[in-house]
């Protein structure tokens, strides 16, 4: 395994996670199978994940980050002595509380990002993995993480677990991401270990009691979500608890990507550096088995008020 900067704690969430290699470590790639479905699906159940280097055409990715990157530096975010494609943060606005994070808008209608993600290289990667035509979800997470803490650690079930049970995460960086700027976490081998925290996978952030006034009121009618939807905010604990390590890469490169399974347990490293941590994350499945309403159509609902959806408890 790679060394370590003793320099640069590896924090998420605040919290320095333990570096030692029984409870830290690195993702294997599977880009020597990438032309075998049966030992792709074999790692991905093995594993949970399916991590491949260097996949995208370098000209996509580039086009991708900077149609992102010239819409923030017209808002103001982008430190103008810096070169566009570096996603510099203004230094005045480095520490700000407020800061461009979660931001689908700049992906929603984006040619560039869009061609990236229902690309053929994509499609057709999923085409293979799943052995029948690929349907994706139509939303695109887009996120732009500055310096401090990176994503709660969670599952994906319960954010959009109406369809499909082979969809699947893909995540993809636009830049490249050293420790030092965070990037993605997974818990090793957790999907194995899903029964421990079964009560939590079947939640959905959207669902309310309809015999519960407050729940109804909250929900239904003020469009909040129904509990937060992280598993934790004690990333630094979980190794400990699950028996296991949590995984990245030394660097993550633009062009890269990951997906694993809903049920796979991650979150990512903060970002104590100058740059935007730039990265999309959507879903695929086999186009034959049902999709999440909340995700698809030219205008998903998501989780507005239009994506909940009550039953009796």
């Amino acid at each position: 395994m790679p060394a370590i900067s003793a320099e640069t704690p590896i924090r998420s969430l605040g919290r320095k996670l333990d570096t030692d290699p029984a409870v830290f470590g690195f993702l294997t790639d599977a880009n020597d199978v990438l032309d075998d479905p049966a030992a792709l699906r074999g790692r991905l159940e093995e594993d949970g994940y399916l991590y491949v280097r260097d996949f995208f055409d370098p000209d996509l990715i580039r086009a991708g980050r900077r149609s992102i990157f010239e819409q923030v530096a017209r808002e103001g975010w982008l430190d103008p002595d810096h070169d566009l494609m570096d996603g510099v943060i203004r230094p005045d606005l480095a520490n700000a509380a407020e800061k461009p994070a979660f931001r689908p808008d700049l992906a929603a209608g984006n040619p560039a990002i869009q061609r990236v993600v229902f690309g053929a290289e994509i499609l057709d990667f999923y085409a293979l993995l799943f052995g029948e035509p690929v349907r994706h979800l139509d939303f695109i997470w887009c996120r732009l993480m500055g310096r401090g803490h990176g994503t709660p650690t969670h599952c994906d079930w319960v954010y959009m677990g109406r369809g499909s049970q082979q969809l699947l995460t893909c995540w993809i960086p636009y830049v490249d991401i050293p420790l030092d700027v965070g990037g993605l976490i997974l818990l090793e081998k957790s999907h194995h270990q899903a029964s421990r925290i079964g009560a939590y996978l079947r939640k959905d952030v959207d669902g309310y009691c309809e015999n519960r006034p407050a729940e109804v009121q909250a929900v239904a009618r003020d469009g909040k979500w129904s509990f937060p939807g992280w598993l934790s905010k004690y990333p630094d604990s979980l190794p400990e608890k699950f028996h296991t390590r949590w995984l990245t890469v030394p660097e993550w490169r633009a062009g890269d990507f990951i997906t694993f399974r809903m049920d796979m347990i991650h979150g990512s490293l903060d970002n104590s550096s100058k740059r935007l941590r730039l990265s999309t994350d959507t879903r695929y499945q086999p186009a034959s088995q049902p999709a999440d309403e909340r995700w698809i159509g030219d205008h998903p609902p998501g989780h507005s008020v239009a994506g909940k959806r009550g039953r009796i408890c």
